[in-house]
């Protein structure tokens, strides 16, 4: 059976398909292979953040976006939140707001 992903809310999704073209080329790309694959594909495509957090690395010419997603029963991936990635680290809001999100979908 292969993976399904869904989005947190409509919001989100949207927030998503709204990256700059390069970088939603590229996270489509990722989002294809781990349907196929399975979330634990490793770097360069995906990493690991905090505890059952992980993130999809997207990156264009237009820059670095990260979708930070999870895994619920069955073989169900969430994405919680998708950004621009501006630094280094993942800014703590973004993580908060993640987290947040999780604990409501991971019952």
């Amino acid at each position: 059976m292969k993976w399904r992903i869904t989005f947190y809310s409509e919001k989100v999704e949207t927030q998503t398909l709204k990256l700059p073209t390069g970088i939603l080329t590229n996270f489509l790309h990722i989002a294809e292979m781990i349907e196929y694959l399975g979330p634990n594909l490793g770097k360069p495509y995906v990493g690991r953040l905090d505890s059952g957090l992980y993130e999809i690395r997207a990156k264009g010419k237009e820059g670095i976006a990260r979708s930070v997603y999870c895994t619920v029963k069955g073989k169900e991936i969430v994405i919680l939140h998708s950004f621009i990635k501006k630094s280094q680290k993942t800014p703590k809001k973004d993580l908060d707001l993640a987290k947040k999100r999780m604990k409501e979908v991971v019952r």
